[in-house]
């Protein structure tokens, strides 16, 4: 069982599931959405960017709204961005947010899930002069693109850790609902594994739910009891149930999206997070130095937007040779070597 003083840390940590999600599930519209403008910051000399937020939810969520929001404001302060944003924009709002961004001359208006694809591309035709992006998007073509944090990446610097970690040849990824981000991330956890040790027994598994804790659970200890000492879940909150099934049955776990470790100090070695303000800002650098194209921008472990995180009390429990297979893999997924989706 969890220490009753985790669980508001829990809270917080899953409710940025969104992590994997994508902004799939839209919050509930303000009534009348407006701009808020902030304030400018940035060396002197550098190319200002105007750059607007279109935003499903509020900027308060601790979650997938949060995430872009810091992001934004990465932008302002390293790239010198002039920045606005508007939260809580319905589908029937969509259109008139983004056109109304375009006709003030924005540069780059960033809708924050790809519930906005549709949105985005009646309206770029009229407004050629600006970039519409969509994050975690699919689509990409003249001014509108997509940016995505690489689940894919984050699933195979997931696999190799724990194949690199794992006594008893055996590990396993259990993801929420089928979809996806969720597939990515667990397509790249078995090629990270293999990549480490290609006969490794790696098993994969569908809870079908993001919010089922007991499910999860379940499901993670009937993988722990056919030998997987090292788990990992890619589920949103209901991911809490691997960590809990690692914890009781004494193996270890991997975090998804943000530093975990806290939730569990014994159990969880590290976690993979992902950084949507590192992704937002290497697109902007990408648009400052005129290098933009309509493509799906992939943002990983080269740009920052994808890391391990630390080891916390595992630290001085890892050994040296350990440690220094991890960097390798991180080192190789960085350079291009490894850790690229094969259809790319």
């Amino acid at each position: 069982m969890f220490k009753k003083s985790y669980w508001l840390l829990v809270v917080a940590v899953f409710l940025l599931g969104l992590l994997a999600l994508g902004g799939c599930g839209q919050q509930k519209a303000a009534e009348q959405p407006s701009p808020q403008e902030e304030g400018t910051q940035g060396g002197e000399g550098s190319e200002k960017l105007k750059v607007a937020l279109v935003l499903p939810g509020p900027i308060n969520d601790n979650g997938w709204n949060a995430t872009a929001y810091e992001g934004l404001k990465a932008m302002e302060q390293e790239l010198g961005a002039e920045v606005s944003y508007t939260e809580n924009v319905s589908q029937s709002d969509q259109e008139e947010i983004m056109r109304g961004y375009a006709e003030q001359g924005y540069d780059i208006i960033i809708a924050h899930g790809f519930q906005f694809e549709g949105a985005a591309q009646k309206v770029a035709p009229q407004f050629t002069e600006s970039i519409f992006v969509i994050n975690n998007g699919s689509v990409a073509k003249d001014n509108v693109c997509s940016l995505v944090v690489d689940n894919y990446q984050i699933g195979f610097l997931q696999g190799a850790v724990a194949a690199i970690l794992s006594k008893s040849n055996k590990v396993a990824a259990i993801g929420g609902e089928e979809m996806p981000p969720i597939r990515e991330t667990l397509d790249g956890f078995v090629d990270g594994a293999k990549y480490v040790n290609p006969n490794i027994d790696v098993k994969t598994a569908m809870t079908g739910s993001f919010s089922d804790v007991a499910k999860m659970k379940e499901m993670t200890l009937s993988l722990i009891d056919q030998g997987c000492d090292v788990v990992m879940g890619d589920a949103n909150q209901a991911s809490l149930g691997a960590i809990q099934a690692a914890q009781e049955r004494k193996v270890l776990a991997i975090g998804y999206g943000a530093d975990l470790n806290g939730v569990a100090p014994d159990t969880v070695v590290t976690s993979v997070v992902q950084s949507w303000a590192q992704a937002m800002v290497a697109f902007g650098k990408i648009v400052q130095e005129g290098q933009y194209e309509p493509k799906i921008y992939y943002m990983g472990v080269k740009e920052g937007a994808v890391y391990l995180a630390p080891f916390h009390g595992f630290e001085d429990k890892l050994s040296a040779e350990v440690k220094e297979k991890i960097n390798q893999v991180v080192e190789d997924v960085k350079s291009g070597k490894a850790g690229i989706k094969p259809d790319r």
